[in-house]
């Protein structure tokens, strides 16, 4: 079965380095999710504005080409399945610990599926692009497709027996932010909350540890240089793209 994109993510992630690993993470992250020509009657979204919350299911769609299918044990040469690795390392366990792909939420996944939780802030009524969902929270990257949309129920999709694997012992990562002297020139105080936001989250590599590496991400048209040291992230330096 071929799933069909029904809507655009656009945000201001213009690359994967930075995004945040869970939704949520990031609540002052905006996301505007802009649906396809195909899909943008108003009776599809009609009630939507009573939920809260919602749920996207979307593409992994920047993770390289699949590798070819393979054969399926025990059947004939014409019954193909997905290759994928079986294992995959969580970053949350150092990068070295492997775990089964389907026992975490490893983005290299066997049909390159995601799911988020993100915030419903408002609908906009749009000339040119019909109704368009503002969402908060999301951890998608600009571009990414969105494939369906659902309302998030709280009586059922919240389970306070909930169990969380490896993450209950993964302690708190976040870093405490800090913004050297004047790297929030230019900058709306939107804008540093999302970044604040963003670079707590620890964007690094889990495996990586090097007090003395800069790092940098890009964001909203912005490129982010920092460091880490004792769990503090120091911004180093914050430069527009467009006067490069």
């Amino acid at each position: 079965m071929e799933i069909t994109p029904i809507a655009i993510a656009h945000n201001g992630f213009s690359e994967k380095f930075g995004i945040p690993r869970q939704s949520g993470c990031a609540p002052s992250v905006l996301t505007r999710i802009v649906f396809c020509p195909g899909f943008r009657s108003p009776e599809a979204l009609r009630g939507i504005e009573d939920w809260s919350h919602l749920w996207l299911i979307w593409g992994f769609s920047a993770n390289s080409p699949a590798h070819p299918s393979l054969p399926v044990e025990g059947e004939s040469e014409g019954a193909r399945a997905p290759h994928f690795s079986p294992t995959v390392r969580p970053p949350r366990l150092g990068g070295n610990t492997r775990m089964g792909v389907f026992a975490t939420r490893s983005p290299f996944r066997p049909n390159g599926l995601g799911l988020s939780s993100v915030r419903l802030e408002r609908v906009e009524k749009t000339a040119t692009e019909g109704l368009v969902l503002l969402v908060s929270g999301a951890d998608l990257m600009d571009g990414t497709p969105i494939y369906d949309i659902k309302p998030y129920l709280p009586y059922t999709d919240i389970h306070h027996d909930a169990t969380a694997g490896f993450t209950s012992d993964a302690g708190d990562y976040r870093l405490q932010v800090e913004w050297g002297k004047g790297t929030k020139k230019g900058l709306s105080s939107a804008l540093v909350r999302e970044l604040t936001e963003i670079l707590s989250e620890d964007p690094r590599p889990a495996y990586k540890d090097d007090s003395e590496q800069v790092y940098g991400i890009t964001y909203a048209g912005w490129n982010i240089k920092f460091k880490v040291k004792d769990r503090h992230l120091i911004v180093l330096e914050v430069n527009n793209i467009s006067d490069n």
